[in-house]
């Protein structure tokens, strides 16, 4: 039975953010407040290491390592653990939200204002509102549904962009396999048009008919 195939079905398009879109709902939240800090360290943070929402409300204050080779430690699917490298914006971006007082004590590295963790639906709610005021300055936003996930197709392929192996970038996502993170590739257009621009084009001119040579088996082939 394992060694049935499993049955075809259709693939949904990956759908991401570009760089403008991105940069204008980080811009969003009013980093005045306690409440748009943190939105704007969780949004920087979904953006850029790609974690999944799931990895994402789960982390701890301690699962960040702001030291050499500073990075976020986090527990993915199937209890496997995996470290995702920051940017110097996010390490100084974390560095401040780590100094703010933590919530009653709470451990969570997001925490909502009673110092619970945050729950899905939370983490969606605070996105679309900040999607909504973002697409005022970007409106090519407005006509896009932006999810958590979103935001992790965004990071991937901002790494394929960059010129990322693919196996690098699913180890980053903590894909199980390679073929997982290869329908980047397939949602990539600029990367295709790279590829196209690198053909030959055809010659101009009418097309040729096909004329044997003196070959002694065509010859006697042509003869039978």
């Amino acid at each position: 039975m394992l060694a049935i195939p499993s049955k075809r079905h259709a693939k949904r398009e990956v759908h991401f953010l570009t760089r403008p879109e991105i940069e204008a709902i980080l811009a969003a939240p009013d980093r005045t407040t306690w409440l748009g800090r943190r939105d704007h360290t969780l949004l920087l943070l979904a953006g850029q290491t790609g974690l999944r929402l799931s990895e994402l409300t789960s982390l701890d204050r301690d699962a960040v390592h702001l030291g050499a080779g500073a990075h976020v430690r986090c527990v993915g699917k199937g209890r496997k653990e995996r470290c995702t490298p920051l940017t110097a914006l996010a390490r100084r971006t974390l560095q401040s939200w780590l100094k703010e007082p933590a919530r009653k004590a709470t451990a969570a590295l997001f925490p909502n204002v009673h110092g619970g963790r945050l729950s899905p639906d939370s983490v969606q709610s605070l996105l679309v509102k900040h999607v909504r005021a973002a697409s005022v300055n970007c409106p090519s936003l407005a006509s896009k549904r932006v999810s958590p996930h979103v935001l992790r197709h965004t990071a991937a392929m901002e790494l394929l962009q960059a010129g990322v192996d693919c196996s690098v970038i699913a180890l980053w996502l903590g894909h199980d396999s390679i073929d997982t993170t290869k329908v980047y590739l397939h949602a990539h257009l600029a990367l295709k048009e790279a590829a196209l621009a690198k053909l030959k084009p055809y010659e101009r001119g009418k097309p040729t008919r096909f004329r044997p040579n003196n070959d002694r088996l065509l010859a006697f082939l042509d003869g039978l």
